[in-house]
């Protein structure tokens, strides 16, 4: 092609003005461009983009660059920690439920002797608690004492001092109010199965934090009863609780 056009041109530009030869070499411009870069006239030049390509290309860009979203992720729950505090704190249900008051330390003392019982929260379906009556700076004796549940019923369970002494199981038989008198007690009253002195423990749950455990049945033939009253103490201080 560009052999023909010079053919073409210098004869003309030999015999007209300069202006004729040089519209000639604009018009013969663009095919000279195709014929050096392969490309159509008006193809825009290698590696550069036309507007709407570019936009597209952003907008891809933009696309790729968004963080995806995970299917699995789930909103934090602020409140599942607190939900767990307060499960944690709920009383335990259970049979011994109606038992619970009991812990924490009560004191007593009567007769030069001075008397403690501890109690364990509940927990596993179980009370645990210890008793020691001192005479001056002597300990007399200790008990080990528990109330569980059993597939006959709720025991309380009592483990004197002492090599040679067996624990004795006591049911829980009565559960009662008594009002006499402006009284406003709950009485809770366990049975022995022998004839052995005591053949019944009672506690006997006053007001203002007064509690009076007693031990009660036949001894040498004659009705005896023997009666401890404590009340509610810090078991740090010692100071009375009126709960």
């Amino acid at each position: 092609m560009i052999p023909i056009i010079r053919k073409l041109v210098m004869p003309i530009c030999s015999i007209r003005p300069p202006l004729l030869a040089l519209a000639l070499m604009a018009f013969a411009a663009p095919a000279l461009a195709a014929h050096t870069t392969g490309q159509p006239p008006g193809t825009p030049p290698a590696g550069t983009l036309s507007k709407d390509a570019a936009g597209a290309d952003a907008k891809a860009a933009d696309v790729k660059a968004a963080p995806a979203k995970s299917k699995d992720a789930k909103p934090k729950d602020a409140k599942s920690g607190d939900g767990a505090a307060a499960a944690a704190k709920k009383a335990e249900p259970g049979l011994l439920a109606p038992f619970a008051w009991l812990e924490g330390c009560w004191h007593g003392a009567v007769n030069e002797r001075d008397y403690v019982e501890h109690w364990l929260p509940l927990r596993g379906n179980l009370m645990l608690g210890v008793s020691q009556t001192v005479r001056g700076d002597k300990t007399q004796d200790y008990e080990y004492l528990r109330i569980e549940s059993r597939p006959e019923g709720i025991f309380y369970v009592d483990q004197p001092s002492g090599q040679k002494a067996k624990e004795a199981a006591f049911k829980f038989v009565d559960r009662k109010a008594d009002t006499t008198d402006g009284r406003s007690d709950e009485v809770y009253t366990f049975a022995g199965p022998g004839e052995e002195f005591p053949q019944k423990i009672v506690y006997r749950r006053g007001s203002e934090g007064w509690l009076y455990p007693s031990v009660e049945g036949k001894l040498k033939g004659a009705d005896h009863k023997v009666i401890y009253p404590m009340r509610r103490v810090d078991c740090q201080s010692g100071e009375f609780i009126r709960k």
